[in-house]
């Protein structure tokens, strides 16, 4: 069964279309990974997906309830954490997580039941009574994740919930959505960090100029590129127009050259190695360092997009 339905959904600001004609789904106890680089859309489509923003066109329906039609029910379903952090910077983390629990409309006995299994969540129950100004940026995160379950969601919707924090915040967020998951909950989940979405979904959708290029598991995304190795090169003195002069060699897939370095998709690396090499030094241009890698996530995005996650 799909928890959420996006059918064909279209959003302009003025004459900037930021999302033309997305479909995505996301099914009962998945994981599901949305990728993007900035200005991909990705806010914008979780913006309505959450609700909070209108389409133009399509449809949303999330747990069966059409958006727009039966939003209130649908909001009943869906828990947002936010990129950024909603919470009262002088309140304790137990008295933003009991205002939020009496927004859900929760109260008495429940609530403070609910209050309890979320600080537990976070692993900061014997924090609770400090304000959240006094926390660091990987607690307030996880505090932010808390008031997003307070409600029990069927849904999780998660965007850059790790920006900027300590490594072992991080860790607890990635083990956090993984139980959640194990108990039932759906998840999407948005990141700039490429090994998160490796690590915790089970299918992902590649969004860019507003649309979804690519959506499958990791094993479907990897073979839009086929068996090939990426040629990693770091090179000074050279430009864009270095494109231009490896494409030509037989073998080439892809070039993609970025701030001095050089990715290059091709078949047979062994036997290109030495071509590829011999016209960097015609070109006059310097190589620092040179490694080949096998398919990942991260080179499925470069080949499709053209630009790195956090471009």
């Amino acid at each position: 069964m799909n928890l959420l339905e996006v059918k064909n959904v279209f959003k302009t600001y003025g004459s900037l279309k930021a999302v033309s004609g997305v479909s995505i789904e996301v099914g009962d106890g998945e994981v599901f990974g949305l990728l993007g680089p900035n200005g991909a859309g990705k806010s914008t489509l979780i913006s309505m997906i959450s609700t909070l923003v209108k389409p133009d066109n399509g449809e949303i329906f999330i747990n069966g309830n059409r958006v727009g039609r039966n939003t209130k029910e649908a909001k009943k379903v869906i828990g947002l954490v936010p990129q950024e952090i909603a919470l009262y910077p002088t309140l304790s983390a137990r008295e933003n997580l009991n205002f939020w629990g009496r927004m859900y409309g929760l109260g008495g006995n429940l609530l403070t039941q609910r209050v309890d299994e979320a600080l537990e969540v976070a692993g900061l129950s014997d924090r609770q009574k400090d304000r959240i100004e006094s926390f660091s940026g990987g607690m307030k995160r996880r505090i932010n994740i808390a008031a997003a379950l307070l409600h029990k969601p069927k849904i999780l919707i998660m965007d850059e919930p790790t920006v900027g924090i300590d490594p072992q915040s991080r860790n607890h967020i990635l083990e956090t959505v993984l139980k959640l998951n194990k108990e039932g909950m759906s998840v999407i989940y948005t990141s700039h960090y490429m090994e998160e979405v490796e690590f915790l979904c089970s299918r992902i959708a590649i969004m860019d100029h507003g649309k979804v290029i690519a959506c499958g598991s990791k094993e479907e995304l990897r073979n839009l590129i086929g068996d090939v190795d990426i040629i990693n090169l770091d090179i000074a003195n050279a430009d864009k127009q270095i494109e231009d002069l490896i494409k030509p060699i037989s073998g080439i897939q892809k070039v993609i050259f970025d701030n001095n370095k050089l990715k290059v998709y091709a078949k047979e690396s062994g036997t290109i190695l030495a071509r590829l090499i011999s016209v960097l030094d015609s070109a006059k241009c310097k190589i620092h360092n040179i490694n080949i890698e096998d398919t990942n996530l991260e080179s499925v995005f470069l080949h499709l997009t053209g630009r790195a996650l956090r471009d």
